[in-house]
């Protein structure tokens, strides 16, 4: 059995009430010891028997970011419809359609290789769990291809072969999502089941029938809703047990109400409101309502071409209506509940050693500081997976 103590840390962030102040839990000058990839034991000493020590001086230590909505799988890019949205234009889904095509002509070599790119950068900026859709391939062989690549860099993927109609079932929407159901969904293994369901995209039975064809073949549920319009995204969410509904920015008061006592987790999506400017504030209306909230990066090439965690957190603070500490806490323990995952999010005895070393003494940094990557380190199950920084 190998250890490790991590001592000295000026800001430990557990997001564990009991262990410490605030809702993040935190704590000062602690020492986190690490066994065989859990967390053994958090105390105010060094312990003896320990097989190494890492001075953890001046640094805050919190847990790894959870990234529970990102589409990392497609070819090119759609640079130029970001610049037509800065002169004005408004954001809609159709922008999707370019990069199916430039996905369906990709090798999995090329796909693989951007992949792999987005998440070293998601690694070097503190995330450790990333989810993983497809949804730019929109055939069967595509839309399987998508899945068995992101398997082999996490097992949260998600299946998002309803993410728009593709052109050439324009005129026979109700073919295609036959297909899904019918063909997509039974050779799939992936772990999650979505649904784009808005404007232009998935009308509420078709949204419906396509997650409960995946349930049926052993997915868990989770929904896009709410983005461009209002709509029965959510009270579909809700009926099915969907761990989480994602975007919502169109949500009404009614929908927050629903997500506020239910089991559904709100996760709102930074880096596309700071992109397609469609809501400000948001984020105060779920927080005040009581649901639970996370954020993820939405990383794509479209609406929120980000891998950062630590610039969502000062998104959310800046346009959404967060405090650093909700954003945070939205950013680790809100994305592994949006997931339902119990063993990352914390820093607790038992828990998976997933966390962050900062080049700061403060947490609040990461949206005091937009812009800047703080991270020293990041670890995943006690072991060291990034370059250090000086």
């Amino acid at each position: 059995m190998s250890s490790v103590a991590f001592t000295n840390i000026a800001t430990l962030v557990t997001n564990d009430s009991q262990l410490g102040d605030g809702v993040l839990g935190v704590m000062h000058g602690a020492t986190l010891v690490v066994r065989d990839g859990l967390v053994s034991q958090i105390t105010q000493k060094v312990p003896s028997g320990v097989d190494s020590e890492i001075d953890c001086s001046g640094k805050t230590l919190l847990p790894g970011f959870v990234d529970s909505h990102s589409h990392l799988i497609f070819g090119g890019d759609r640079a130029d419809e970001f610049s037509a949205r800065s002169r004005g234009e408004k954001y809609t889904a159709g922008g999707i359609t370019s990069t199916v095509k430039a996905t369906r002509t990709a090798t999995d070599i090329a796909i693989s290789r951007n992949a792999q790119n987005l998440l070293d950068e998601a690694l070097s900026s503190g995330t450790t769990t990333m989810e993983i859709k497809s949804g730019y391939g929109l055939t069967e062989k595509d839309e399987i291809r998508s899945i068995d690549i992101a398997k082999t860099f996490t097992d949260e993927t998600t299946l998002l072969a309803a993410h728009v109609i593709p052109e050439e079932f324009k005129d026979s929407p109700d073919s295609y999502v036959d297909l899904i159901i019918n063909a997509i969904i039974p050779r799939s293994q992936a772990k999650w089941i979505d649904v784009f369901c808005d404007q232009g995209a998935f009308n509420p039975e078709q949204s419906e029938a396509i997650l409960r064809a995946g349930i049926e073949n052993g997915m868990l549920p989770r929904i896009h809703a709410n983005q461009l319009s209002s709509g029965k995204g959510v009270e579909i969410a809700i009926s099915l047990d969907a761990a989480s509904a994602d975007h919502l920015s169109k949500s009404t008061n009614s929908d927050i109400e629903l997500l506020a006592s239910s089991n559904t987790v709100a996760t709102l999506l930074p880096g596309a409101e700071f992109s397609t400017h469609l809501e400000r504030n948001l984020g105060r209306r779920f927080l005040d309502s009581g649901a639970t909230v996370a954020i993820a990066t939405d990383c794509n090439p479209g609406s929120s071409y980000t891998t950062s965690m630590p610039f969502c957190i000062a998104a959310a603070v800046s346009l959404l209506g967060f405090t650093v500490e909700e954003a945070v806490r939205a950013a680790t323990l809100g994305g592994a509940k949006a997931l339902r995952r119990d063993d990352i999010g914390e820093i607790a005895v038992g828990k998976r050693a997933d966390f962050a070393l900062l080049n700061s003494s403060s947490y609040i940094h990461l949206a005091y500081r937009p812009g800047v990557n703080l991270v020293h380190s990041t670890y995943k199950s006690g072991r060291a997976v990034t370059t250090w920084r000086k």
